[in-house]
């Protein structure tokens, strides 16, 4: 389905654009942080704190430019999309903090204007993958009130992880031509998810929990 859609996506501008000069082709590389909320419907569960978390982020593109103006750009994202969990009741006793890796392919309607510095925006969608979790912090022994710390890999449940991933992705962001076949770009990218992590696996209780995730990310490209 996404190949077609991006099939799609430049046969339309070929049609569109079919007096244009000659099209461009580039192949690049990013890398930055990111940064990752991730939410949930509390419903009964209101003593539920969830805070946002830094990671990283890195990845190899590739865009076809069919004018000066317009382009599609795909890429092959790894990003981690972090967070800390706490619990109003038990603040002071129990704190996780989740190290989650994902692998993104958004595709990318690539706008952009201007001459030797250029500004951009990229407008599409992503596909994503869930690749492996960890959590750490410190837990609470409520029979020997005990507190301390751990550090574990989670292991994917099948019947209640959702490890497919899909949503919106766009962002801002700047270009400096180099010369005629290198470039150097600084974007601010969001990616909001429309999947929720958790599998509603329960009967009688709906469990929706959504990443949102911010990648500030530095790159360069070549251009043939």
């Amino acid at each position: 389905m996404k190949k077609l859609f991006a099939i799609l996506l430049v046969l339309a501008a070929m049609v569109a654009f079919p007096g244009t000069t000659a099209a461009q082709f580039r192949v690049g590389v990013n890398g930055g942080a990111s940064y990752n909320i991730y939410s949930m419907d509390k419903q009964y569960m209101t003593d539920y704190r969830f805070y946002g978390g830094w990671g990283a982020t890195a990845g190899i593109m590739g865009q076809y430019n069919f004018t000066d103006w317009f382009g599609i750009r795909a890429e092959l994202d790894w990003a981690q999309r972090n967070y800390r969990h706490t619990r109003a009741v038990y603040e002071d006793k129990l704190d996780y903090r989740y190290c989650n890796n994902y692998l993104l392919v958004p595709v990318l309607a690539n706008f952009s204007f201007g001459g030797r510095l250029r500004g951009f925006v990229n407008l599409g969608c992503y596909g994503g993958y869930w690749l492996s979790s960890r959590r750490s912090g410190r837990e609470y022994n409520f029979v020997s009130h005990t507190a301390y710390d751990f550090s574990q890999t989670i292991k994917f449940n099948p019947e209640k992880d959702q490890r497919a991933d899909f949503g919106f992705a766009g962002g801002l962001g700047l270009e400096f031509l180099i010369s005629a076949h290198w470039s150097v770009q600084a974007e601010l990218r969001g990616y909001y998810s429309v999947v929720s992590s958790v599998k509603q696996y329960m009967a009688h209780v709906q469990d929706y929990r959504y990443n949102t995730t911010a990648a500030l990310q530095i790159g360069g490209a070549y251009s043939f």
